[in-house]
């Protein structure tokens, strides 16, 4: 492993991804992604691309630097690398997951700052966006509460499927995203591949996991009190952002989330050459390839570039400025970058 760079010499960052066995796992991250998954009981569920958390942290997997983990790279540049904008530098403070579900996933809500100062117990705040990159006919996003539904209802239906009534129910069109503010009731249905960019927070509570059990006829953990706490009742807008359909021979740029005060998202469709800066030290710039594979970075210095492979993320560090990206295929190339 060598010594860390000068900050003038910092490339586009990829990370090993560190895969999750889930009861609800699916097979698009091999089917559309083209990915080899590990073999394990349960199959693969998540595909953690970047996480800085002291019982996992994510393991550089290119340039010179390979090798060493995301927290030691922020602890050696700090704000280098994550930009004035972040709140603290002790930890990276977003989490970027791809999410395959072959079923849907538990009916669950994550606490907001409040929700977490009542709980107590180590709860952190999480609020997310979904990006659908891929979607089996039929697929369905569960998200929000309908706007008759009372808190009485939704307690006594928990234990019966007809709590699905009491949600929002969307079908599920690549290109279309959702932003899951905390507190949101929610649950991605079965068929989805999403990737998504949220709060560096692991707390997650289940209302209602629709009756599953495990191989060995086990129903998982419930989190039904602290889960009704966490939900805002009083939030009944849909969290839909709806995507583009129609394309066109020129680079598009489309806001996912713009007014949160934890992360910023845009839709990029690029038919030709994007140029970006990272600016002057505010955010760093994550670059997600959707679609079709890009090539990122200074792409005159093969040394300061990388290659994504649909899927993957780069982390261009804050002090990076001026870079390119670029597509490979012909026609329209999806790329969501994400900044704070």
């Amino acid at each position: 492993m060598s010594d860390f760079l000068s900050t003038n010499s910092l490339y586009p960052l990829k990370f090993t991804p560190i895969y999750q066995a889930r009861i609800w796992g699916g097979t698009q991250l091999s089917d559309v992604l083209h990915r080899e998954v590990p073999a394990s009981e349960d199959p693969i569920g998540e595909s953690w691309e970047l996480v800085d958390r002291e019982e996992v942290n994510s393991v550089l997997a290119n340039g010179p630097m390979a090798g060493r983990t995301l927290n030691e790279l922020l602890r050696h540049y700090g704000r280098e690398l994550v930009g004035r904008r972040a709140k603290s530098i002790s930890r990276f403070p977003l989490l970027v997951k791809l999410i395959d579900a072959g079923d849907r996933l538990s009916l669950q809500v994550h606490p907001d700052e409040a929700a977490c100062a009542r709980i107590g117990g180590g709860a952190e705040p999480k609020t997310e966006m979904w990006y659908i990159v891929a979607a089996r006919k039929g697929a369905q996003i569960l998200a929000g509460l309908q706007g008759r539904a009372t808190r009485q209802q939704l307690v006594s239906m928990l234990d019966s499927p007809e709590v699905e009534n009491l949600l929002q129910v969307y079908p599920s069109l690549p290109g279309d995203a959702y932003f899951i503010t905390s507190g949101t009731l929610h649950a991605i249905g079965g068929g989805n591949l999403i990737l998504e960019i949220q709060q560096n927070s692991d707390t997650t509570y289940r209302v209602s996991d629709w009756g599953r059990v495990d191989a060995h006829g086990n129903p998982r953990e419930l989190h039904v009190e602290k889960g009704i706490q966490s939900i805002n009742f009083m939030n009944r807008t849909s969290p839909r952002v709806v995507g583009v359909t129609d394309q066109v021979s020129h680079n598009r740029k489309f806001d996912v989330v713009s007014n949160c005060p934890f992360f910023t998202v845009t839709d990029l469709r690029l038919t030709e050459l994007w140029t970006d800066d990272t600016g002057s030290f505010g955010s760093f710039h994550m670059i997600s390839a959707v679609n079709g594979p890009v090539t990122v970075g200074k792409v005159e210095n093969p040394d300061r570039s990388a290659r994504l492979a649909a899927g993957e993320t780069a982390l261009i560090p804050a002090c990076f400025g001026s870079y390119v990206i670029v597509p490979e295929q012909a026609g329209e190339t999806t790329v969501i970058k994400t900044t704070l």
